[in-house]
């Protein structure tokens, strides 16, 4: 006797934008009317003062837009500025749950995730914060932000199916470059191969010579090479620089120039080289990064710029994707649902950049893709999914 085929669970709806995704189904029994609020209170957290202010309000813009694009009238947005610091950070988490704010969207910076998370936690209040510091993530703080971890783990796996083996690193000695180094070397004890040397530099400098220099005598020695007499002059065969900006720039064009050849050593990037311009550095040209899609954000981007007359920054996304997922979550009966189990829907939900889901531990899960960079420009090689479920096999 045959059973019918169990139905897949809801798949996240193509993007862009998060607008497009459908609320959860309603449930047979509603709480009564008076218990309802009659207004759903979401907290946006951001430093707008300060030397970040720049960025908190072209997130707060784009916040804005997915206001105007997914949430009706019930649903209240309370922007409010941190400073930039934990102390204000902490003066806005009080005032935001002294209003009833059920749910807390950011902060950005790592100090004003760590200062605002006691108070939430002590309400019972979950956070959707854009900090990368992995360190805040869990009990009831999830981080929306572009990890390096999971980039690295994408472009370091297309490398390896494209018969790179042996890596080395070339980063900055922050929080950020230490979390692509752990990243890159999980990604190779997981998947195969090996880290032959990791190079860090102080990122107050502006000479990189002497980094470069270091690690391209590490990259000239002679390496056996399976039976090859002679061995391989190449000591790897992939160079991960998670940098972006001029300073991306003023290593790459280094490395052809202390004799490690683009042409044999594959360069390899992280969300961080997902910028204009990048592509006018000849060395990157061929180099692989691990980025959202850019048509998914295509949409969101010229509507920026049509609001704004400006281009958003990368990390505008963030705070559309976060107030539509906030305003979806909104629409659940009884007056909205920010638990854990909703957060946390395994099927995931559509950003502007792409399919994410959060995850139970607190971290963010994006489908990726793998862009080359080509003299006009990064050109998508590998294509992000359009879906978290796994194919029947």
């Amino acid at each position: 006797m045959q059973t019918a085929p169990t139905p897949p669970p809801r798949q996240a709806a193509a993007p862009p934008p998060a607008k497009k995704l459908e609320p959860p189904a309603p449930v047979p029994v509603k709480p009564p009317e008076a218990l309802i609020p009659a207004t759903v209170k979401v907290a946006l957290l951001l430093p707008l003062s300060g030397p970040s202010g720049g960025l908190g309000h072209a997130i707060l813009d784009a916040a804005q837009m997915a206001m105007f694009d997914a949430a009706d009238d019930k649903f209240e947005l309370l922007p409010r500025d941190t400073q930039g610091t934990a102390q204000g950070a902490a003066q806005a988490g009080k005032a935001v749950l002294a209003e009833g704010a059920r749910l807390i969207l950011g902060p950005l910076l790592a100090a004003e995730v760590e200062a605002v998370k006691p108070l939430a936690q002590d309400a019972h209040v979950n956070i959707v914060a854009f900090s990368t510091s992995a360190g805040l993530a869990g009990n009831g703080t999830w981080l929306l932000s572009f990890m390096p971890g999971e980039e690295v783990t994408r472009v370091v796996g297309f490398a390896r199916e494209h018969g790179a083996s042996r890596f080395a690193a070339l980063a900055p000695d922050t929080p950020y470059g230490q979390l692509a180094v752990e990243a890159l070397r999980n990604a190779t004890a997981s998947g195969g191969g090996t880290v032959e040397h990791v190079e860090f530099y102080d990122p107050a400098t502006k000479d990189f010579r002497q980094p470069v220099q270091y690690l391209a005598k590490q990259a000239a020695f002679d390496k056996p090479s399976g039976d090859k007499p002679g061995g391989n002059k190449q000591g790897f065969d992939a160079v991960l620089m998670p940098e972006g900006g001029e300073k991306l720039k003023a290593v790459a064009s280094l490395l052809p120039y202390y004799e490690i050849d683009p042409a044999k050593v594959r360069f390899l990037g992280t969300g961080l080289w997902d910028e204009p311009g990048v592509e006018r550095e000849p060395a990157l040209t061929g180099g692989w990064f691990a980025a959202p899609a850019p048509d998914a954000r295509s949409d969101f981007e010229q509507h920026y710029r049509q609001l704004y007359n400006r281009a958003p920054p990368r990390l505008a996304t963030l705070g559309y994707d976060a107030v539509a997922l906030a305003a979806l979550l909104a629409h659940a009966p009884g007056g909205g649902n920010f638990s854990t189990p909703a957060l946390t829907d395994p099927n995931g939900f559509a950003g502007v950049g792409g399919i994410f889901r959060l995850k139970a531990e607190g971290l963010v899960e994006r489908g990726l893709a793998v862009l080359e960079i080509h003299p006009n420009g990064p050109a998508v090689v590998s294509p992000a999914p359009e879906t978290f479920l796994k194919p029947a096999s």
